[in-house]
């Protein structure tokens, strides 16, 4: 991955700045929450023993969104560390294939028909803004226009719109997993802790024995291969392989992973200038393994619930907006921080604004951004309702 392609410098004092971050919902999440699936379904997340009746995973929808929260954190400030804290996207990648493997117990034609619905429209609804945009400031779009239509590969675009239109590398590689699933799902019941830990072995293959070419398919088979282990993690939380495994050897080998993807950050960073797990797709990798095989595993084990997120209304009704409008969120916050610059700069022009508003504080562009994504939220993440054929809504 490209140096800050996934993320880059914090917006603040820059008009441009280059999931991750790198991080929706594209289940329902997604961010692709990812950052798309039906309520029904996120609800069924949990394997049979965590279950309790109809009512929703609110351990899943946390993880989702603070996930999210973390994404535009790091896209505002751009701390490097950000990562090790959350790795946000290997959150994502894990949840959304628990509901994947949820949903191929339907057929698998119709399950892919369905995630590739609930994706597109509001890819599209944002994509028309963002090329028309482009456009207008001399974009001169050839034949590779294709990947605005359907994101295979990273659609294009010109340098001044690539602050917003950078992130799409997670919903090109959700789409390609969903496409791989229903294979990847046979193979992995085949021998699922061995096809698990053996999910490592293309991104060790990417880094030592073969480089990919650096073109669109190059950067896309390193995405698959850095978050490939995350997505399985996924199947094996849905099918109860998780729940199985020893505690002390599952503990054991996700620290070991940590460690060995935070020593190889910080023993590379002249290679990019940081130990960002973002620019370092081989330390991300594992890192992330580790990280989100022990965030899965409390939950297999523990039967972790979140139960008592119920009892705060206001906090409750967050997670959830945040888990319906997870791709609203994720495709329109770049933009809400690409117009908090200017919108401040107007504030700089009252004189009590000048005077009381801290307008040079990245906090207060993370504020006003915030508030921008609330805006996009209302006017923009009906299309995710849409997608999945239901009511439009302007807050679910």
């Amino acid at each position: 991955m490209g140096s800050h392609r996934r993320g880059g410098p914090p917006v603040a004092g820059s008009a441009a700045v280059a999931d991750t971050a790198r991080l929706p919902r594209v289940e329902p999440e997604p961010l692709p929450q990812s950052p798309s699936e039906a309520p029904s379904e996120a609800r069924s997340e949990a394997p049979p023993k965590a279950r309790t009746g109809k009512g929703r995973d609110r351990y899943f929808d946390t993880l989702r969104a603070v996930a999210l929260v973390r994404v535009v954190t790091y896209h505002t400030f751009g701390w490097a560390w950000a990562g090790m804290v959350l790795p946000s996207m290997g959150i994502m990648f894990a949840l959304a294939g628990t509901l994947m493997a949820k949903s191929l117990e339907r057929p698998a034609l119709k399950v892919i028909r369905s995630r590739i619905r609930r994706l597109l429209p509001p890819f599209w609804f944002w994509g028309f803004f963002v090329v028309v945009a482009m456009l207008i400031h001399g974009w001169m779009p050839g034949r590779q226009i294709v990947y605005w239509v359907v994101p295979l590969g990273d659609p294009p675009g010109n340098a001044w719109g690539e602050q917003a239109w950078e992130i799409l590398w997670y919903l090109r590689t959700y789409l390609w997993f969903v496409l791989l699933s229903p294979l990847l799902l046979k193979v992995f019941r085949l021998a699922p802790v061995a096809v698990l830990v053996l999910s490592l072995a293309p991104i060790v293959v990417l880094q030592f024995l073969w480089e990919p070419p650096d073109d669109r398919f190059g950067v896309g088979l390193l995405d698959l291969a850095t978050y490939l282990f995350c997505w399985v993690l996924g199947f094996a939380h849905r099918d109860g392989v998780l729940e199985r495994l020893k505690p002390f050897a599952v503990v054991v080998l996700s620290l070991a992973a940590i460690g060995y993807g935070g020593w190889y950050a910080f023993t590379h960073q002249a290679e990019t200038g940081s130990y960002d797990l973002d620019d370092i797709p081989y330390a991300q990798a594992f890192w992330s393994a580790g990280f989100v095989t022990l965030l899965m595993y409390a939950k297999a084990r523990l039967g972790i619930d979140f139960a008592w997120l119920a009892r705060f209304r206001r906090l409750d009704r967050i997670v959830r907006i945040f888990n319906a409008r997870a791709v609203t969120i994720y495709l329109w916050h770049e933009l809400a921080l690409i117009l908090a610059i200017p919108l401040i700069d107007q504030f700089w022009n009252v004189p009590a604004f000048e005077t009381y508003l801290p307008l040079e504080s990245q906090w207060f562009m993370f504020g006003i951004g915030w508030i921008l994504i609330g805006v996009f939220v209302l006017l923009c993440g009906w299309v995710e309702d849409v997608a999945a054929k239901a009511k439009p809504r302007l807050l679910p």
